[in-house]
């Protein structure tokens, strides 16, 4: 990109918002090669970050549900059943946790200072 060629963020967005929902009627006709590469790179970028927080609330998921149940279980039953070991990698993924799940870890243990 040259100095003189500035991204139009309105433009990028716009590009952005098509991509996101497949429809290219939106489109800016006069968009730059850069402007469709920073838009390009801001969905890419907001696919993986999606992609990452699922992977995060799956796994909290996994720490949850530490055996089957017949009916389902209340959040304090949950967390009744959890194994101590558990609780520090459920402490990083305290944003990914449902807010049930985290309203019953705050009563517990108070809110992770990561969070």
């Amino acid at each position: 990109m040259s100095s003189t060629e500035q991204l139009r963020p309105e433009v990028v967005a716009a590009i952005v918002t098509a991509l996101q929902n497949t429809d290219p009627s939106d489109l800016p006709a006069d968009a730059t090669r850069a402007e469709k590469d920073a838009a390009k790179d801001e969905y890419l970028s907001g696919m993986v970050a999606e992609r990452a927080q699922r992977d995060r609330q799956t796994r909290a998921w996994e720490l949850l549900l530490t055996r089957g149940h017949d009916e389902p279980p209340s959040w304090e039953s949950l967390f009744d059943e959890l194994p101590e070991g558990s609780l520090p990698e459920l402490a990083e993924l305290f944003d990914a946790l449902p807010e049930g799940a985290q309203t019953e870890y705050a009563r517990r243990y108070g809110v992770p200072t990561s969070a």
